[in-house]
């Protein structure tokens, strides 16, 4: 028996949709490799479950931020080339050379701890990817030390730099002049690095927002590589890139209703009685809370699906419970199905929606969904 399932609350995450979102980056980059970004236990949608469907693709990489999301990949039998895009490896030096995980590198310490690592295994060469900053200001070796980078890293022939990335600050919000800077110190880079006798077999620059509008980061000659994340779930990373894909979401949040009441006029409801009954009301309580990742600033605002009709959250959102205001649904019962996220007859709720209520954006909102949450998958045969 599956006990992590006892509980009604679950994510499904729709393989088949995953599937038509990878169809949807191939006909926008169809010369390009494609490294899935799996990070954030790929999104919130589970990294194990969705890195074994990619693997059945033709997905050259998968991309994650730690060391230890690669571990958790290999661990579950992933084969699949990892790059660890995070850049924080004090002490897993002999891990990723162990396991097969490619860093991003960009300072001194990196070559020289991933070398000393190569040495003690017995290999002869192992391979990373350069960072260069264009524009973004976290991670990277800036361009103006590109030259003086490569000279050190050229000591350590143990390093393979088979791999030259960056990362769009603003290609989101449309920022045409700072992404045109950023393709411009990049493509400076890729020229820096030939000189020095490196000709990198990967080279990518372009994320979702890339592959939705800048057709030059994904042309499959300069830039070989395009690393989708949030569209290959279904959602683009800004609103006005809606139209460039057809798009659909893979992960839909389910539970159930556990207990179901009728209260009279007045009744509080919930810690602090911020909610009180307006009328005789029916009230069904829901196996989620905030410990789940449906966040307390959800309360008494955003709505949930029960039987194809929006009702609202009543009351603060607790740990592990909340309540919902059902009195206008018809037919309410006790184990009705219903929809945090998702959709139900002709009704949905989007991540984005809940994003709007909090503030946030919608990769947080899906990135929250804690692990207590079973990822339930479906059409694995399909993908």
């Amino acid at each position: 028996m599956d006990h992590s399932r006892i509980r009604p609350t679950r994510a499904e995450i729709d393989l088949a949709a995953l599937r038509a979102n990878l169809a949807a980056v191939r006909a926008l980059a169809p010369k390009a490799d494609v490294l899935a970004v799996v990070k954030a236990n790929a999104y919130g949608h589970g990294a194990v479950q969705v890195a074994r469907a990619l693997e059945t693709t033709d997905v050259r990489i998968l991309g994650v931020a730690l060391v230890e999301e690669g571990l958790e990949l290999r661990s579950a039998g992933v084969t699949r080339p990892i790059l660890v895009l995070g850049g924080a490896y004090e002490g897993g030096y002999d891990v990723m050379v162990q396991y097969d995980l490619w860093p991003t590198v960009f300072r001194p310490e990196h070559i020289t701890g991933y070398a000393a690592a190569a040495r003690r295994a017995g290999r002869r060469q192992v391979m990373a990817h350069l960072k260069v900053d264009t524009g973004m200001g976290r991670i990277g070796v800036l361009p103006d030390e590109m030259e003086g980078f490569l000279a050190f890293a050229a000591k350590y022939p143990e390093v393979k730099l088979d791999g030259l990335l960056s990362h769009f600050a603003n290609a989101d919000l449309a920022d045409a002049d700072l992404t045109s800077r950023q393709i411009a110190r990049f493509k400076e880079a890729l020229a820096v690095m030939r000189r020095h006798g490196i000709d990198p077999s990967f080279r990518h620059l372009s994320n979702s927002a890339g592959v939705l509008d800048r057709p030059e980061v994904r042309d499959g000659l300069e830039l070989n590589l395009v690393r989708p994340g949030i569209m290959l779930y279904g959602l683009t990373p800004a609103s006005w890139l809606s139209s460039r894909a057809p798009l659909r979401p893979v992960l839909s949040w389910r539970t159930a209703i556990t207990h179901l009441k009728t209260v009279p006029r007045g009744t509080p409801i919930s810690y602090g009685s911020t909610w009180t009954a307006p009328r005789e009301s029916v009230i069904a309580t829901l196996p989620v809370g905030y410990a789940d990742g449906y966040a307390r600033s959800f309360s008494n605002r955003a709505d949930v699906l029960v039987r194809g009709r929006r009702a609202k959250i009543a009351g603060r959102v607790c740990m592990d419970m909340m309540m919902v205001d059902v009195t206008d649904v018809p037919g309410v019962s006790m184990g009705d199905e219903v929809i945090l996220i998702g959709a139900q007859g002709n009704e949905r709720i989007t991540a984005d929606e809940l994003a709007a209520l909090s503030g946030t954006i919608h990769y947080e909102v899906l990135c929250a969904v804690a692990a207590r949450v079973p990822r339930v998958v479906s059409d694995v045969a399909t993908i």
